[in-house]
């Protein structure tokens, strides 16, 4: 069942999706370039070494300055020999789609592309957000491929709005990375969010317009294209968490929370 917040659910939403975009600014200065918050290149803060592990600490600190915990840290997937989710983000590079596991030997290189997948846990709700990092001296087909994917997030939200349906916005993602030349992953997909992480309703980045629930003032949503370079085809790594492309190719996630309102959609994951 889809959940429709109040307006106390909705103020705590938004302190604890704030927490989320205060975490990407800071790791602005870490990293280098964060697609969430700017449209320009900004000067690279760091040089090649850091691990994937260092960056799962940067996100754990300051979510934890902020009042908050990482929802994903122990996040139990219910299935057979797959263990609790063991980091507080999920860090995946270059080929690696989603549900990267931080590690001190997984090592980010110069030219990388780094994808940040976090979830807030503040006062009993979530705040969901994901960026891909350009790291150093990026490729011109990387860089195009990570602003595509943040770019068909926001070409879906156009269509976020009282009475639409969510086939509306999954058609408008689906139909812009295809536009792009792309491939949009279709094992996973966004949801809805609150006070759990996954709720109502599935929103898969393709479909066909017109279909599906029509949205409501007050749905919170986690909207999150994941777009692969090459062939759409994926493996899931012997760890039972890291999702990488079949053919090697480059994949970029951007996401943010937002709240469907009487008018126009408002991100809760961007400050």
């Amino acid at each position: 069942m889809v959940t429709i917040k109040s307006k106390k659910e909705i103020e705590l939403m938004k302190d604890v999706c704030k927490i989320v975009a205060e975490f990407y600014e800071q790791l602005e200065k870490k990293v280098g370039r964060v697609t969430a918050l700017t449209h320009k290149a900004i000067e690279d803060a760091i040089k090649p070494g850091m691990t994937t592990a260092d960056i799962d600490r940067i996100a754990e600190e300051t979510m934890k300055k902020y009042g908050a915990v990482s929802a994903e840290k122990g996040y139990d997937p219910g299935i057979r020999g797959v263990p609790p989710y063991p980091a507080a983000t999920c860090i995946s590079i270059n080929d690696e789609v989603i549900h990267g596991v931080p590690s001190n030997k997984r090592i980010i290189k110069d030219g990388d592309i780094v994808s940040v997948d976090l979830v807030a846990l503040k006062n009993g709700y979530n705040g969901d957000a994901a960026r891909t990092f350009l790291v150093g001296n990026v490729s011109e087909e990387a860089k195009r491929l990570v602003e595509a994917t943040k770019q068909a997030f926001f070409e879906g939200i156009k269509y976020a709005k009282k009475g639409n349906r969510i086939g509306d916005v999954s058609h408008a993602i689906g139909e812009y990375i295809k536009s792009q030349g792309y491939s949009v992953v279709r094992e996973f997909e966004g949801h809805g969010i609150g006070r759990d992480m996954h709720e109502e309703p599935e929103i898969p980045n393709y479909g066909r317009a017109g279909r599906g629930i029509r949205l409501e003032p007050g749905m919170t949503l986690a909207i999150e294209p994941m777009v692969i370079q090459g062939k759409p085809d994926i493996w899931e790594l012997e760890d039972g968490w890291t999702i990488v492309t079949q053919d090697g190719s480059l994949a970029a996630h951007y996401e943010n929370t937002i709240l469907i309102t009487e008018n126009e959609p408002e991100l809760l994951t961007i400050l």
